[in-house]
Parts: structure tokens; sequence; C-alpha cells
């Protein structure tokens, strides 16, 4: 038996973040990785697409080069997906390196862990344990129970393909979704949306997800929204057909390509449930310490179903690891062309309650250095309280515009720290930026 202070499954955000909180602190800390270091987040989710993004980004500056005055010699140009994907795993090997070095004081073992009671794993055989047990096991792209479902491929895929798809359907307008049609549809690919809500971004507020679409048709992506997919087939030549049902009817739109991303599932530990530790409809599930139902087992990040986001993973693993932090705030962004960002609640919910609050609203088109980038598309939108207790309190703010994830965090400190809309406005901005575009929100 190997006795450790901590075992941590998983090395995403939040298990490599834990890990290196127990080294700090002198813990004898075993890290379990069935894959490579840095989890979903780096190898198959955000730093991959944001890599791909900035690829999407100058193949649609390149389009427009000459409103800039840069004039090409050619009208046309290549998209090299070889080399975005070498670009792309030049990135992820480097930023595993720095993970490798947070989290050098630990013993690290490759393998699948699996319980064999609350507190002794096994791993390729040899078993481990420990009195805290830090389960941080992430998440897998899920499913539609659909015939044909077999037929699509997932976001893990998309990262690794071989070669540019030349029409692809999107089975699913969320944030996964969303990112990639912007990808692919920069790089020429004629792209098709199909989203089972009214709107796209089902959590964002509804002004900044119909705008988004509007964007984003305007650059020859199509979409249905409020459609259910019935099922994929396949041709003889592969074209894949998806076959929906939309206001009524029945309607059916073909592509080389399917991608299915309609959300993620919570991956739990072999032996999770019958060491004692309950797992519900959307995870392991845990208390507001990250505790499992049974002492000293801890579940952070996707596996427990309450925030599937990086950063959040990363904060909740400052929580399980007894640190003090403020998780009542947490923003999104969606990284399209343009970005869009949010924190807080929408209009919507806002009216859901009892609260007095107003929504002032701005866009970037009288903001300079939107002007000058020639990103002029997109707004930000406020809601403040107006009624006691909470007066001038930001309720929830959302971006659609350039750099729109950058500039929520802003609004993020503010909230987290209690700070009025009138705080914002008296402070001052550096001109010209696109920060601006938030201060005239807060005057407004």
């Amino acid at each position: 038996m190997n006795n450790f202070d901590i075992i941590i499954i998983g090395a995403g955000p939040g298990g490599y973040e834990a890990a290196a909180i127990a080294t700090k602190e002198g813990l004898e800390c075993l890290l379990v990785e069935k894959d490579e270091l840095g989890g979903t987040c780096l190898n198959r989710g955000c730093i991959p697409t944001k890599a791909l993004c900035r690829s999407a980004q100058v193949a649609a500056d390149v389009r427009s080069a000459a409103t800039y005055g840069i004039e090409l010699q050619a009208d046309t140009f290549t998209v090299n997906l070889a080399t975005m994907l070498r670009r792309k795993e030049a990135i992820l090997a480097q930023l595993r390196e720095g993970i490798g070095m947070l989290t050098d004081g630990c013993t690290r073992v490759k393998g699948e862990a699996r319980f064999r009671s609350a507190r002794e794993i096994e791993v390729n055989g040899e078993l481990y344990t420990a009195p805290k047990v830090v389960i941080a096991t992430g998440s897998r792209p899920a499913t539609l129970p659909i015939p044909g479902a077999e037929l699509c491929v997932n976001s893990d895929a998309m990262l690794d393909l071989d070669r540019l798809p030349e029409s692809l359907i999107v089975i699913g307008g969320g944030v996964i979704g969303m990112e990639f049609a912007s990808i692919f549809s920069s790089f020429g690919t004629k792209v098709t949306v199909v989203e089972y809500c009214k709107e796209i971004l089902p959590p964002f507020d509804r002004d900044i997800a119909k705008r988004l679409r509007s964007a984003m048709k305007q650059r020859g992506v199509e979409f249905f929204v409020g459609s259910s997919v019935t099922g994929v087939t396949a041709d003889a030549d592969g074209e894949r057909a998806v076959t929906f049902e939309t206001k009524g009817k029945e309607k059916s739109v073909s592509a080389a390509m399917v991608l299915m991303a309609v959300g993620r599932r919570a991956v739990v530990p072999e032996g999770t449930e019958e060491a004692g530790i309950r797992v519900g409809r959307r995870g392991i599930e845990v208390d507001d310490t990250m505790q499992t139902s049974v002492e000293g087992v801890y579940a952070i990040g996707d596996c427990n179903g309450r925030c599937m986001l990086a950063h959040a993973a990363s904060a909740q693993a400052e929580i399980a690891m007894a640190h003090e932090i403020n998780t009542d705030v947490i923003p999104s962004a969606v990284f399209t062309m343009p970005e869009c960002a949010m924190v807080g609640l929408t209009e919507e919910q806002c009216a859901e309650t009892d609260r007095e609050f107003r929504v002032v609203k701005t866009t970037f088109r009288s903001n300079g250095k939107a002007l000058a980038m020639n990103e002029t598309d997109g707004m930000v939108k406020m809601i403040v309280a107006t009624g006691a207790p909470d007066e001038g309190r930001i309720l929830g703010c959302h971006i659609m515009g350039p750099h729109a994830a950058d500039l929520i965090t802003e609004i993020a400190l503010a909230m987290s720290q209690h700070l009025t809309v009138a705080e914002i406005a008296d402070t001052v901005h550096a001109h010209p930026t696109l920060s601006e575009a938030v201060l005239a929100a807060a005057k407004g």
C-alpha cells in the first residue's frame, strides 16, 4: 500500500491547481492522470480551440486587408490546416511543460484511477491511500440518443482533422458549437447550425445571442433554431444528412461532416458510487466546500456539474484546499467572431424576480478604438439594480464585440467587490480603448 497525504485524480485545471497548492503546503501528493497533463481544457478544449480561433481571425483579417490599405498580390489565399495543427501542438506542448514544472513536487502516475474504497484507489494494479481525495476527472462530449449519432464527430475530433470539410452541420448552438461554426466558416467551410432552443447560446442574454446569430448569418452561416434533430444518415458517397423538426415540419440538410456539440457530461471514476459517494444526474454531488457525501472526499470541476468552465474548476480547487475565494461571480466567454462574454444575470432572469432594475445599452460604433480596428459590430448591455437594498449594484453585464472576453473582467471585479455602477463611471478609463464602451454603459 502506498500512503499519501492527498490523492488527486485528474490533472486538468482543477486537479493541477489543487496539486500545486498541496505541494506549496508541504503535503505528500499523488496526482493521477490517464492522459496528458492539462486535461480537457489544455488538450481538447479551451487552448487548442483558441489557437484555431486565432487562425480564423487572421483569415478574416487577410480577406479584409484592402480595408486597411494592405493590397495583396492575389485575390485568394490558402488555408493550411496542417500548419495550424502543428502550431496548436507546439502551444500545447509548451503549456504541458509548464504544468509539469508546477506539479514537480507531486508523485505523478499515468493511468486510470478506480475507487476500491472511499480513500483507497487502484491505478495500474497498484493501490494508493490518503485521508483526503480530490476527484477532478472532468467531462466528455455528450451525444444525442438519435439514429445515426455514430455518423457524427465530436469536438475532440474537430481539433485533429486531416482536411477541411467543404460543408459542416453543427448540431447544437451552444458555446462549443458556435466557436467551431465561427472557426470553420472563416476557413471557407459552408456551415449550418441546428439548435433545439429558440435561440443560440441558451445561457446568454437573448439580445447578445440574437445579435451574434445575425452577425454570423452575414458571414454565411445558416441557422435553424427551435429545431429538434431526429436522425443522421449517410449516402454511398459519405455525404451526411441531418433530419430535424422545425415549426411543425420535417426538414433535412446535408453536408460533408456533422459535428455533434450538445454539451458535455461528467466523467465519474469507476467504483465511485460503490465507495459511498453520491452521484446525481449532473455529476458527483458536493456541498459548498466541494466535499462529497463522504467526508474527506472532494469533487471539483466538470465532474460535479456545477459550472463547466476551466476557471471555475481552478476556483473550486482553492475551495477544496480550504482557501477562501469568491465564486459567486464567475464570468464566461465565447470566442466567436465577434466575441461574446457575460457575468451575472440576464435580463430575462432579472425579469423573473421581484428586483427593480434598469437596462443600459451602448454600441461599439462610437468607440474610437473599435472604429480604428474596424470592429464596430457589438454592444455592451448592463443591468443595474434600482431598488433597495442593492441600488446601483450591477446585476449582470453582457458584451458582444472586440475583446469582450477581456472587457468582462472589469465588471466581474466590480460585482465581486460589490461596487456600484457609479463607482465604475467615476473611474478614469484610458483613451482610446475598448474599455470606454464599458464606461459609456456605466454612465448611461
